[in-house]
């Protein structure tokens, strides 16, 4: 072995435990003061009387969770490229973010924790998507590009069509995909090295300014940068900057920009901050359900998924329409929709990328049915997923969802989906994917 590779195996260790060390120790000291600012305390007094829900056991339930998930599974055999091995973000369709490889690897983790596949069989599959990362064509030579071709690595625009430019680096989505490679390391520990240098490949300085996360986006040929996350995504993306050792606290903290607003009776946590469209800043089932099957949740974010959960219970309660409402893909155009318990300055708005309102493409997602009854498994959450198994396709996996408008399915089948069932029953039946069963 050269003198080199002696020295770049030593910097990659020290590295890692340079990271492991400030990561740990910036969310010990986060945990220990709950995220919360004392020069904001009228918003945050809203949530002092509500007491979280606590985490759910999967007793009694456990064949049922094996079909479950061997039917979400079905959509990763389906589409995992033989060659890179990554996954389509869309059934058949060969382009994915960096959002849907990192459910690629929470998949294959929670696939391995289900006994659905094999440990050699799972840390070949992160082996192979932890190489393609090393090889992927990088936006300015910096940061992973918005979108890419599953087949040839190449930077794509969101129709997959090659783009030599790029679309600019998303710091929500390279944050869900740094708590994703933490997960490999900790599963797979004869990766840890390699993922070291990947990472260490990235130019992740230019998604941190002054503890909060910036993004970067190319409008009319000129890359502009921003910052990126509202209350809920960026609290979760936070976390995977500060895994890495990055002074993320800003953002993890949501005293200066938190308002709360009361859906069906229950305080919401909504971001006082407009999105890049201007549209007010929305509030969705999806940054917690991640935050909790991933790390089991910390303080304040248990009881801000208690609430947006209970909201989405009440409006059930009070118009009898079974509501579980989170991001998504859509089978009808526009193909995409945030669907929130906030947005867009009301309730149970229905948003495009844009901004614009398409409330009849409300869902009862999939996602958000699995996502809620591994964590609180209460009545209401059985009853949604009672509402979307017949949907199920054993050949290609769960659809997204429901129309809430005439019953129909929304028939888009989804990495981002299949992934959170599959982590949904790994949650139910050992915890937390942080925790790494012995």
């Amino acid at each position: 072995m050269s003198l080199r590779t002696n020295l770049t195996n030593a910097r990659s260790h020290i590295i890692f435990i340079i990271a492991l060390c400030l990561g740990v120790t910036l969310i010990f000291y986060l945990e220990r003061a709950g995220h919360i600012r004392t020069d904001e305390p009228d918003a945050l007094a809203a949530f002092d009387e509500v007491v979280p829900l606590p985490l759910a056991d999967g007793i009694g339930r456990a064949q049922q969770s094996d079909e479950h998930a061997r039917i979400a599974w079905t959509y990763f055999r389906n589409n995992t490229d033989p060659d890179t091995g990554l996954v389509g973000s869309v059934d058949k369709y060969p382009s994915t973010t960096m959002w849907e490889t990192a459910s690629y690897i929470v998949a294959v983790i929670s696939a391995q924790r289900l006994g659905l596949i094999t440990e050699a069989e799972a840390g070949q599959r992160a082996a192979k998507v932890v190489d393609a990362l090393s090889r992927l064509v990088l936006f300015e030579n910096s940061l992973p590009n918005k979108a890419y071709d599953t087949r040839t690595l190449q930077m794509v625009d969101y129709a997959n069509r090659p783009t030599s430019i790029g679309l600019g680096w998303s710091a929500l989505d390279i944050g869900r995909l740094l708590i994703a490679l933490e997960l490999v390391q900790r599963h797979y520990p004869d990766l840890a090295d390699e993922v070291v240098r990947v990472v260490d490949g990235w130019d992740l300085d230019r998604m941190v300014r002054e503890g909060r996360l910036n993004g970067a986006t190319v409008i009319e040929g000129s890359v502009r940068e921003n910052q990126e996350g509202r209350i809920g995504y960026e609290r979760y993306a936070a976390k995977g900057m500060m895994l890495w050792g990055f002074d993320a606290t800003a953002a993890m903290d949501v005293g200066s920009t938190l308002q709360v607003l009361r859906v069906e009776g229950v305080p919401i946590p909504v971001d006082t901050r407009l999105n890049r469209n201007s549209t007010p800043a929305l509030t969705t089932s999806e940054p917690y359900l991640f935050d909790g099957l991933e790390f089991g949740f910390d303080a304040l974010t248990h009881v801000f998924a208690t609430v947006v959960y209970r909201a989405q219970e009440m409006r059930y309660r009070n118009t009898g329409l079974l509501t579980g409402v989170s991001e998504g893909h859509l089978s009808q155009e526009p193909h995409f929709a945030y669907a929130s318990v906030w947005g867009g300055g009301s309730p149970w708005a229905v948003l495009t990328f844009g901004g614009d309102r398409i409330d009849s493409r409300r869902t009862l997602s999939t996602k958000a049915a699995f996502g809620w009854d591994a964590l609180f498994s209460t009545e209401y959450t059985q009853e949604m997923v009672a509402a979307v198994v017949p949907f199920a396709d054993p050949a290609r996996g769960w659809p997204e969802g429901i129309y809430e408008a005439d019953g129909s399915v929304n028939g888009s089948f989804t990495a981002n989906t299949n992934a959170t069932v599959l982590a949904a029953q790994a949650f139910r039946a050992t915890g937390p994917l942080m925790h790494v069963p012995r």
